[in-house]
């Protein structure tokens, strides 16, 4: 089974709340897991990983090269370029490879021929390790500038589906990246079960909404988990929503500054701080993610 845990919004606790699941399950399960933010991945931080055992770099991007021996000084890429990236810089037309979508709108309106060249460029890299508490572990790192961030999600899942045929595994578990974007419809697409993570706030609420629909356009049946339950107890939007959609609640976590010391000590609060508040939450949630969806 596929099960991709998102938010639609950054800072609701969603990745801490996966390394929690995922070490309370990995005794009981062989699982692979999968972290889908390729713009900040940090999922690995969580599991105190140093060291990448395997990587690859995925190539598909493309930036814009100008010739300096046949430019013409003429200026019109700079004048016609929609993201503003080519300037004049001491006597010369230059491209800012960092902020360059490779659109070729340049190479189109130049008037001397193959004076622009659009180039292919990398966009990232892919990587894999076993981690010390035994499953293994890939990641994505997106460079700076570069597009193609949905792209190293697709090739993060391929990769760990051919580890989970060779080894026979039974799970794998995709940490989303936040919001709606390419990354996140890469890391739903596939999916067996969604599992949200919302936080009481209105912010919080209308990007459930939004992934919320991201998931029922793929058919994935969304459970849902309530984190920092008790920061705004007068706010019910979040429960009236679930209730509404019919989407269960697999349970609620208090606010605990145990994860973020937790955090510090780069291992899950399940681990670290066992008896905490969230933990004994994170505990209950992780039965219930047995008996209502790893049955």
């Amino acid at each position: 089974m596929q099960v991709v845990i998102a938010s639609g919004k950054g800072g609701v606790g969603k990745s801490t709340i996966t390394a929690s699941l995922i070490y309370l399950l990995k005794d009981k399960y062989k699982l692979i897991v999968v972290d889908a933010d390729a713009d900040a991945p940090n999922l690995h931080l969580l599991f105190g990983v140093e060291k990448w055992e395997e990587q690859k770099e995925l190539v598909g991007a493309k930036v814009a090269r100008i010739n300096q021996e046949t430019c013409i000084r003429c200026g019109i890429c700079a004048e016609r370029c929609p993201y503003d990236s080519i300037k004049f810089v001491n006597g010369s037309y230059v491209v800012n490879v960092l902020t360059c979508e490779g659109c070729g709108v340049c190479k189109l309106v130049c008037p001397v021929q193959n004076t622009i060249t659009l180039e292919e460029v990398r966009s990232g890299i892919v990587r894999k390790t076993i981690t010390n508490y035994g499953f293994p572990l890939i990641s994505a790192q997106l460079d700076v500038g570069r597009p193609n961030s949905g792209k190293l999600v697709t090739e993060e899942k391929g990769w760990a589906k051919k580890i989970v045929e060779k080894q026979n595994l039974e799970h794998m578990i995709v940490d989303s990246a936040a919001g709606i974007g390419c990354q996140v419809i890469a890391s739903v697409g596939g999916a067996d079960v969604a599992i949200l993570i919302a936080e009481p706030t209105p912010a919080s609420l209308s990007d459930l909404k939004r992934v919320y629909k991201v998931v029922q356009h793929f058919r994935i049946p969304a459970y849902l988990i309530i984190n920092k339950a008790d920061i705004n107890l007068g706010f019910k939007g979040i429960h009236e929503f679930a209730e509404r959609e019919g989407m269960p609640i697999l349970g609620e976590i208090p606010y605990d500054r145990a994860i973020p010391d937790s955090m510090v000590q780069m291992k899950p609060v399940v681990e670290a701080f066992p008896d905490s508040k969230a933990s004994k939450a994170l505990k209950e949630i992780a039965k219930t993610v047995e008996e209502e969806i790893l049955r």
